[in-house]
């Protein structure tokens, strides 16, 4: 019985953590929409499909980061794995909150981050933290000016898609979005923009926030992880 309680207590304390970090992102976003001037760019799916080469290869590029810091290479990322990767890219959030998204972002409860959830932690960390003043040299790996030219454009694309600048996709502006009447000719069919939303809202809420866009993305992108990921 104490057992369940505590199980019960615990998993009460993880949901209201999630849903705090899932409002920080969300209002992360918000800001983000003055220093990502790129979103302003992109005007239509088309846009966004021409960044797909480039996107795949600089996620692909976190690999090596990944394998890296795998140091008992077992495939996935532990706590401690991700400090001392934190600490080499010279990122630098909280303890609590590293806890807090690790744990957000181990979607299948593996206990172990796989590489997929890994970019996206990662790039959560990205956006949540600011360079560590202690030191300004660059990870041999990834430093700052890399894990930007890989994420920056991510995020601009959820900001292209976010049109009430809100820090969350809702569905009508993301198929109004994806079915621009300005470009007839880059216009997606209704049941394609449908079936994009659905793969990115998994608790059927009508309300998508970046980390569910962000694993929906990487799939998109054509990362085959992300694929294997999303099909099983």
């Amino acid at each position: 019985m104490r057992n369940m309680l505590c199980c019960c207590v615990n998993s009460e304390n993880n949901n209201k953590k999630y849903a705090e970090l899932d409002a920080k992102l969300a209002r992360k976003m918000v800001e983000s929409r003055k220093i990502y001037p790129g979103h302003r760019r992109l005007k239509s799916m088309d846009s966004i499909i021409m960044k797909f080469p480039q996107l795949r290869e600089g996620l692909r590029n976190i690999r090596s980061v990944f394998e890296s810091f795998d140091s008992d290479k077992n495939g996935t990322i532990d706590i401690n794995e991700l400090k001392k990767c934190l600490k080499e890219l010279n990122l630098s959030l909280s303890e609590e909150e590293v806890k807090g998204l690790y744990g957000w972002c181990d979607v299948d409860g593996s206990k172990g981050i796989q590489f997929n959830e890994f970019i996206v932690l990662l790039c959560l960390i990205y956006l949540l933290s600011k360079p560590s003043s202690e030191s300004n040299t660059e990870s041999k790996e990834m430093g700052p000016k890399l894990v930007e030219s890989i994420f920056d454009p991510i995020v601009e694309v959820f900001l292209f898609l976010d049109k009430d600048g809100k820090g969350k996709l809702n569905k009508a502006d993301v198929i109004k979005t994806l079915n621009n009447e300005d470009y007839p000719l880059e216009r997606s069919p209704s049941h394609v923009t449908n079936m994009r939303f659905e793969e990115m809202d998994w608790g059927r809420k009508g309300k998508v926030g970046f980390r569910e866009f962000l694993f929906a993305f990487m799939s998109w992108v054509g990362l085959d992880d992300a694929e294997d990921y999303m099909t099983s």
